[in-house]
């Protein structure tokens, strides 16, 4: 799978992505320390192959994690500087959740903290809906960027 370039100087503002998450009764945050417990339980169940990645991005300061929250309940998880600096992702939903704007308003808010570090630009590494990342954020390809950086990096 190619990665992506997405251009953060370009972004769709974030307000409106977090209202309409707001609106569906899901609540997207920063997640800190205390979050993390429950979100590795929940990737371990759901997502089990980036556990590792999103057990990173609680290793940096501030945490490089938002997750969606209904409630008390995680349904969604977005990480950046996860495998490698500047680098998007992993990111899931619960797929109950999907369709609703969750996912959306994850990525903006992960592309957005990239941006307020200082970054110009952000891969989506490894992607598998490419169409969907250049609808919401104007995502491109990189020529000649598969298998990238994860290649022969999941033991098996």
């Amino acid at each position: 799978m190619p990665d992506m370039l997405v251009k953060l100087y370009d972004l769709p503002p974030l307000e409106p992505a977090l209202e309409a998450a707001a609106r569906q009764g899901c609540m997207i945050r920063r997640a800190l320390s205390l979050h993390k417990p429950a979100t590795l339980a929940w990737v371990q169940l759901a997502f089990s192959s980036w556990f590792a990645e999103v057990e990173a991005a609680f290793a940096r300061l501030p945490e490089t994690c938002f997750i969606a929250q209904r409630e008390q309940t995680i349904v969604g998880f977005a990480c950046y500087d996860a495998t490698c600096p500047n680098f998007f992702g992993p990111t899931a939903v619960a797929e109950n959740e999907r369709g609703h704007g969750i996912g959306r308003a994850l990525l903006l808010a992960a592309l957005h903290a990239q941006k307020a570090q200082g970054y110009a630009y952000a891969i989506i590494g490894g992607v598998g809906p490419a169409a969907y990342y250049t609808k919401a954020v104007g995502a491109v390809l990189i020529e000649g960027s598969s298998p990238g950086i994860y290649a022969g990096r999941h033991p098996r």
